[in-house]
């Protein structure tokens, strides 16, 4: 795909932003990084791009304010430093980019605001209209709420989310690495950076080891995974050095930097991509390889003839993760029954069920408009 093509269709893009590009590789945030962003950001802006940012750094900030050299290791210590941290960071931004009459607005989210599908809609929506106004949604994790069981895990496969809740075209994922190569180039002088790499990404190509700094949480791994994430919702993502001068003009120029990940060919409607990245399964629905290839081959929905079993407790209307027979997921879907009656119907006719449960509310265990494949299957 020629970069400077598929750079001249994109009319929404998201860019993400470490710590470790705001830091300059120091252990405090560096105003001159978001002066020099801000000026990029603009730039692109001017040429008709709906903008979002999303950006970490409140906690590293915070980290200085309370004069501490190393990143906090429990939750409540990590809350407060993003509690105070943020609110700075907001400042320098809105300050930054008060010269190009760019107006800036916070948005914090937890992974409980896009789990539920209408707090999903209604982030949607707010953003949408803070693109619609000219402003620049700044997006970072709500670190000062969030706790294990509601968070993301790191601010990258935030951007893949937030980039997929409002149908970008591009997520530009800066980091203060060149992209991804073969092997670490730190230790091994023949690895190669790779300029391309098609979805899906096989794990024998590359080298993504984690590198967690004392600023920064998530490593080239947790990258490949959000471009994983963005590329099925048919969304290109390119993984760049943020340190490298004009990276954002020259990525829209067509210049060959970073790693550019291809997406999928098929694209993901709005509700499937909610079902796929922004929910966490409640429980799994284990089914035999007949139901699996009718599911993924055939556009089928899930009989309970197909079920072999359940896995954890959940309830009608939850979401689940669809498994195969040795315990695979490879899809999800919202579930017509509960765990107990999954379990008493498993195996059986759809024409069984009112026999078996005294009541039946569907035919099926989970309707094909409720259900998503998750990996292209050969």
């Amino acid at each position: 795909m020629d970069r400077a093509e598929l750079c001249k269709r994109v009319r929404r893009l998201v860019v993400k932003v470490g710590s470790g590009v705001l830091s300059r590789g120091t252990l405090s945030l560096q105003g001159e990084a978001i002066q020099v962003l801000a000026k990029q950001i603009a730039s692109v802006m001017a040429q008709g791009v709906e903008t979002l940012l999303v950006s970490s750094g409140a906690v590293m900030v915070g980290m200085e304010k309370l004069e501490r050299q190393e990143r906090p290791r429990s939750i409540p210590l990590k809350q407060a430093a993003a509690a105070i941290g943020q609110s700075a960071l907001m400042s320098l931004y809105e300050e930054a980019f008060t010269p190009y009459g760019i107006k800036v607005a916070q948005v914090l989210i937890t992974q409980e605001d896009v789990r539920d599908r209408v707090r999903y809609l209604n982030a949607r929506n707010t953003l949408f209209t803070l693109l619609s106004l000219g402003v620049l949604p700044i997006v970072n994790e709500n670190d000062t709420v969030a706790v294990e069981e509601i968070k993301f895990g790191d601010n990258d496969i935030l951007s893949a989310l937030v980039a997929s809740l409002v149908d970008a075209d591009l997520l530009v994922m800066l980091t203060d690495q060149e992209g991804l190569y073969t092997a670490d180039p730190r230790t091994d002088p023949d690895a190669r950076l790779i300029p391309v790499i098609s979805s899906p990404f096989p794990p024998d190509a590359f080298w993504a080891g984690p590198t967690r700094t004392a600023v920064g949480l998530g490593g080239m791994a947790s990258k490949v995974e959000a471009a994983r994430l963005a590329t099925a919702s048919r969304i290109p993502t390119v993984v760049a050095n943020g340190l490298t001068v004009d990276i954002l003009p020259r990525l829209f120029a067509g210049e060959l930097l970073g790693t550019l990940f291809l997406p999928r060919p098929a694209k993901m409607g709005s509700r499937k991509r909610w079902l796929a990245f922004a929910t966490r399964p409640q429980g799994g629905v284990r089914v035999d390889g007949g139901a699996k290839r009718a599911l993924i081959h055939q556009g089928r929905s899930l009989l309970p003839s197909g079920v072999q079993g359940t896995v954890k407790r959940f309830q009608v209307g939850d979401v689940v993760s669809i498994l195969g027979v040795e315990g695979e997921e490879f899809a999800r879907g919202l579930v017509n029954y509960s765990a107990e009656e999954v379990e008493r119907i498993k195996g059986r006719r759809s024409t069984e069920i009112e026999g078996v449960l005294g009541y039946k509310h569907s035919d099926e265990v989970i309707h094909r408009d409720n259900l998503v494949i998750l990996e292209v299957q050969k």
